[in-house]
């Protein structure tokens, strides 16, 4: 097997090094082993422009999932009409390079016959992009390549690059169809193996892409063939979405679906498998898996490794299916962190969870898998030991639901259980859920709306070139397209602003190839009156917005900027949604926070004020209410994206993600905040959170300086009080650092995953390595004893932290008694008695 195998294998979870972890290293190159048919040396190859395409009935279609867009009944879609004029503000080429590539304009048929590979990637490669084994990274490059309705044949790989989204018509999802004699690592390869098996880029530094509305076929390839529909190492920002897999269904079928080996991710979402002998393959740091239907496959889930993954509204059924999720290890080591699973169904299943955990694992936390609200149909296996093949929960030959089953620690404030059985679980409170399941929405495609029906920035006046104040001529689109109930149109560019723009409730923004607001001069910049860059409605306004494809960014010093605050209280039959928006403040082009600006600088106490760069990142405040959010990145960026090397730099932002609102009921789906010096995750005074699976890391740079610098104490915004937490007379100087997660007086707050680490003391990763003498911080989750309520976590991921969990200032469970592959494992906690 090339690369990640016969070489070694790294866990790449530290951008601009690498960080060997060679536990898992030696476990996951085990498990590795049987997919050595996958991979190999696969070069571009053209084909004859006219090639035959089997018409068995085996490739015919299917009926798709429900909630895809692949039978919509208009053929049209307004993106493919509407004027395009979007740019890339700070390429070097910016008034040549183009971000909208449509794939018949490189000459792509589309008609079924013609081998539309070299077009194809032609579309993708064109203008000196960011081209896999050439480039580290890219904010400069970003790309838009749309692919109109028809069958595009393929004979190689589509390769992608850095910063692309690859978008389909949903009216009439375009197909994509592997020739028989096809060659390559996945008809879409996400991430191309390089000369000696290296991945491009760094799989937890591939950001800000997605590959949404297409239909996959590999059924043309012979079934004893091994061939794969999608091949996807990835980290945050990143998305797969509508996408139908159609793979050969016949005995001894060889062909996989997705494959993901590494990375950091991410979400994936609204997925169809058709047959295959793996629908998917898995392996990642974390992961959000929503609503994903394996029909007639050997295996749905095959667990390769993670750090912990969530799975919810998982469908698996028809005859052919042995196993839903094999989670077991190959080796004599588990490989898999934590798996949560819940809210989904198995039909005509033989076995429904493939599990080698027992007491005697090693590691000792190692394959925790926690269960709730999994529905058994003609399932006679609900979960069997792989390595006997012992049943350890029977199944049924009718109907039966598992309400909740987890094999792992369990914690609560009186101590540790390790459990492998039923528990009772949390009650879900019934502004969450719908028909018991909790709520899912998924990222408007507008498809039925046509191009008349949007208003650009552009068009309205807006320029996007990263120098011109386009504050006025924003506002002006998105309070009018309110009015007049139209969505606005982002096209790409970078949008600087200068004062707050206001988003009224009512309003629809859509972004083309994440395009950024970008706040700059002095009315952001006092740390003592903060000031808001993008405000979602006014205090006491009541409404729904929708918000998707954008990026909210700061310029230089920029330190009283809160980057979003929504205020807008949605009606509960229509929350408010966001989905792929994200923050990020520093590491790119024109943010004035680069190496050059804002250095590590490792050896020096002094805080550089240039580089003060943000007050909080999102707010969600008491007015608010009812708020989906869906694959949302808030970044304070701990490298520069545009450096060869991915070299570190120091640059500070107070607060990631606070919630203080009072009715609260909201859900963040596959969210990830990062890098921010008090807390990543704060639920203050609030209620009725659904979480997971969430990801955080402590800023690189603590204790150099610690979380009281330089962002002073406000107690209005219920900051932590590190003086009472952390006094500096008998705390560790590993005390006051970032909380990943803390929740104040808040109840209901339900976390379904979570991985939170901290991964360096002052940009040295010797405190997080295996076997430190000494961890990189204290504590990395922290709730109050006299308000909070009904605070729960399946799934919970620490790295680098002493305590996972501390109750006030006591420490309720520590790393050393919960040790997984890397990580320390809880598989469920909860904070009642």
């Amino acid at each position: 097997m090339r690369g990640f195998v016969t070489a070694a294998l790294f866990l790449q979870g530290i951008l601009g090094e690498r960080l060997v972890i060679p536990e898992v290293q030696n476990a996951v190159s085990a498990q590795l082993a049987q997919f050595s048919g996958y991979t190999g040396d696969y070069s571009s190859t053209t084909a004859d422009d006219t090639l035959a395409v089997s018409s068995s009935s085996e490739h015919e279609s299917r009926s798709p999932h429900a909630t895809l867009e692949e039978r919509a009944t208009s053929t049209t879609y307004w993106y493919e009409t509407i004027t395009h004029q979007g740019i890339s503000a700070f390429n070097t080429n910016k008034a040549t390079y183009k971000v909208y590539r449509n794939v018949k304009d490189y000459g792509a048929k589309g008609d079924g016959k013609t081998d539309d590979t070299a077009a194809i990637n032609k579309a993708i490669s064109d203008g000196s992009r960011c081209a896999p084994g050439s480039c580290s990274s890219s904010s400069t490059t970003n790309a838009v390549v749309y692919f109109p309705a028809g069958t595009y044949i393929v004979s190689s790989s589509i390769i992608d690059y850095y910063a692309t989204i690859l978008v389909g018509n949903p009216n009439s999802m375009p197909i994509l169809k592997a020739t028989a004699g096809f060659s390559g690592f996945g008809v879409i390869d996400g991430a191309q193996y390089q000369s000696g098996g290296a991945l491009p880029y760094g799989a937890t530094n591939i950001f800000w892409r997605q590959v949404k509305n297409f239909v996959i076929d590999i059924t043309s390839i012979p079934a004893s063939t091994e061939a794969t529909g999608i091949h996807w190492p990835t980290a945050q920002a990143t998305s797969l979405q509508n996408i139908v897999v159609k793979m050969s269904s016949n005995s001894g079928t060889k062909h996989q679906g997705l494959f993901i080996e590494q990375g950091s991710g991410g979400i994936l979402n609204d997925l169809v498998f058709e047959g295959g002998l793996y629908g998917a393959v898995f392996g990642n740091q974390q992961f959000t898996v929503r609503n994903l239907t394996f029909n007639n496959a050997v295996t749905a889930i095959y667990q390769l490794w993670d750090w912990g993954w969530t799975y919810k509204s998982i469908t698996v059924s028809d005859n052919n299916c042995t196993v839903g999720l094999d989670m077991a290890t190959r080796g004599s080591a588990e490989t898999v962190g934590s798996v949560t699973f819940f809210d989904s169904s198995f039909t005509n299943t033989k076995i429904a969870f493939n599990v080698s955990r027992s007491t005697s694992s090693t590691p000792a936390t190692g394959g925790s898998l926690a269960i709730e609200n999994v529905a058994l149909n003609n399932v006679p296996t609900a979960i069997q030991y792989g390595p006997t093949k012992k049943v350890l929960l029977a199944g049924t030959t009718g109907s039966t639901t598992i309400a909740s089953w987890v094999s792992g620690n369990v914690y609560s404030p009186t101590g540790p259980t390790a459990k492998s059985g039923a528990i009772t679980p949390p009650t879900r409170p019934s502004v969450l859920v719908i028909s018991g399941k909790y709520y899912e929405r998924s990222k408007p495609s507008y498809a039925t709306l046509a191009s008349t029906s949007f208003s650009s920035v552009r068009t309205g006046g807006a320029k996007g070139d990263g120098t011109t104040d386009d504050t006025a001529a924003l506002q002006k689109v998105i309070t009018a397209a309110a009015s007049a109930g139209k969505v606005v149109y982002f096209d790409a560019g970078t949008y600087k602003v200068t004062k707050t723009l206001l988003i009224p409730a009512g309003s629809k923004i859509v972004g083309e190839g994440y395009p950024m607001i970008m706040s700059s001069g002095s009315y952001f910049t006092n740390i003592n009156a903060p000031q808001v860059v993008v405000q979602i409605g006014n205090a006491g306004d009541s409404g729904t917005v929708e918000w998707s494809d954008m990026i909210v960014s700061t310029q230089g010093a920029q330190a009283g900027a809160i980057l979003i605050r929504w205020n807008i209280n949605s009606p509960a039959a229509s929350p408010s949604g966001m989905w792929d928006v994200h923050t990020r403040i520093g590491g790119t082009t024109g943010s004035n926070l680069q190496l050059a600006n804002c250095p590590s600088t490792p050896s020096s106490t002094t805080v550089n004020s240039n580089c003060i760069a943000g007050y909080i990142s999102m707010h969600v405040s008491k007015t608010a209410a009812r708020i989906y959010m869906e694959n949302v990145w808030l970044w304070a960026a701990d490298h520069d994206v545009d450096d060869a090397s991915l070299t570190q730099i120091k640059v500070y932002a107070g607060r990631g993600l606070l919630v203080e609102s009072t009715v609260g009921t909201l859900w963040l789906v596959g969210t990830t905040v990062e890098h921010h010096v008090r807390y990543q995750y704060e639920f203050s005074n609030t209620q009725n959170i659904f979480a997971g699976q969430i990801q955080t890391e402590t800023p690189y740079h603590q204790p150099n300086p610690g979380a009281r610098q330089p962002f002073p104490l406000n107690t209005t915004i219920d900051d932590p009080n590190f003086d009472t937490l952390c006094p500096t007379s008998t705390s560790a100087s590993t005390c006051a650092e970032a909380w990943g997660l803390r929740v104040s007086a808040s109840k209901n707050i339900l976390i379904y995953g979570a991985g939170l680490y901290s991964f360096f003391n002052n940009f040295s990763t010797s405190c997080s390595a295996t076997g430190a003498s000494s961890l990189c911080q204290t504590g990395l989750v922290q709730y109050d004893s006299a308000s909070t309520k009904t605070f729960w976590i399946y799934g919970l991921n620490t790295i680098g932290a002493y305590g996972m969990i501390y109750r006030d200032t006591t420490k309720l469970a520590d790393y050393a008694a919960n040790v997984n592959v890397f990580p320390s494992s809880i598989i469920a906690f909860t904070s009642n008695n």
